[in-house]
């Protein structure tokens, strides 16, 4: 017995180690705001004061437009994983409202550390009010998909309409989970790794939740490897993963009366498609598009393909 213990603590001990060795090795400072705004926060992009949080957002297109979309990105994205999507929309005349969720890009971390659905719906009432925007319609992907939809049932009247790709909402299990998601997910390991990101696990993640992962490109991973090392993003993806379950709000999904266009990457491994026809079946005034070669982000991955569909609905509103 006291030899088993002592073989299972040696072990512990040498995984701990080389952990530990590994982490030295790929150890990646936290970075600035100063110093990753240089090239991430180009303009039009702005800084903007919600609850003592410097939330990074770009308001583009007319000013004028009675009903602003707004795009809410997934889990350690940014606002510039709608680039594609906002030059096409502000070209037909829209406005577009895109920031960074608090725990991601430029924004960071909350100062309260408080990461559930609840708090990121009241976060884009907040931005809205700040721009004295009253109704808009909402765009979300994965985790954006999820506070886009909780807006809409905690805040019915202040969204016109919803968009959601590939969203988070019910239940599910991944046919293939990011390695850097799994490791965010696991106690103690997403301690031991605050420090740690190699670039090429930010590389392997990002290629984990596209269709076609030769579209994933240099520029394309320096951006989710850049903004994942802002001060404080690491540790506050721990949290928003603790804090915010897929489930917490599903029972509420059927309340939606807005008109909704659900979009799915029929390639998503993270999400199964198959949730696109639950999402369809819950919500009345819906449509379903699914996009057979793309993955997780569809919109990101084939932004002309997807915002087409986008335009279409919107003319028939």
């Amino acid at each position: 017995m006291k030899s088993g213990l002592k073989l299972t603590g040696l072990l512990l001990l040498i995984l701990l180690s080389a952990a530990g060795i590994y982490r030295y090795i790929n150890h990646v400072p936290d970075r600035s705001v100063a110093e990753l705004s240089a090239r991430w926060a180009k303009a039009p992009s702005q800084f903007i004061d919600i609850d003592g949080l410097q939330l990074h957002l770009r308001d583009e297109g007319p000013v004028n437009d009675p009903s602003p979309i707004v795009l809410l990105h997934g889990t350690s994205a940014s606002l510039h994983t709608w680039d594609g999507w906002t030059e096409a929309l502000v070209k037909q005349q829209h406005r577009v409202i895109r920031f960074d969720l608090p725990a991601f890009g430029l924004t960071g971390p909350a100062p309260d550390n408080d990461y559930t659905i609840e708090r990121y719906a009241q976060t884009v009432i907040k931005v809205l009010d700040s721009l004295n925007v009253q109704h808009a319609t909402l765009a979300g992907n994965s985790l954006g998909g999820y506070i886009a939809w909780a807006t809409a049932v905690l805040y019915p009247g202040r969204v016109k309409n919803l968009v959601l790709v590939d969203p988070s909402g019910y239940p599910f299990e991944s046919e293939s989970l990011p390695l850097a998601f799994k490791i965010a997910k696991t106690p103690v390991l997403n301690k031991i790794m605050t420090g740690f990101l190699p670039r090429s696990l930010v590389e392997s993640s990002v290629k984990n939740v596209y269709g076609d992962p030769s579209l994933v490109s240099e520029e394309l991973v320096d951006r989710y490897f850049e903004l994942t090392t802002r001060q404080g993003n690491r540790q506050a993806l721990a949290e928003r993963f603790k804090q915010t379950q897929p489930g917490q709000m599903a029972e509420r999904i059927s309340e939606i009366q807005v008109p909704t266009l659900i979009l799915w990457g029929q390639k998503d491994r993270l999400i199964p498609p198959s949730l696109a026809e639950r999402f369809h079946q819950d919500i009345d005034n819906s449509q379903v598009h699914i996009f057979p070669a793309l993955g997780h982000v569809p919109q990101e991955e084939n932004p002309q393909q997807t915002v087409e569909v986008l335009l279409d609905f919107l003319t028939q509103l």
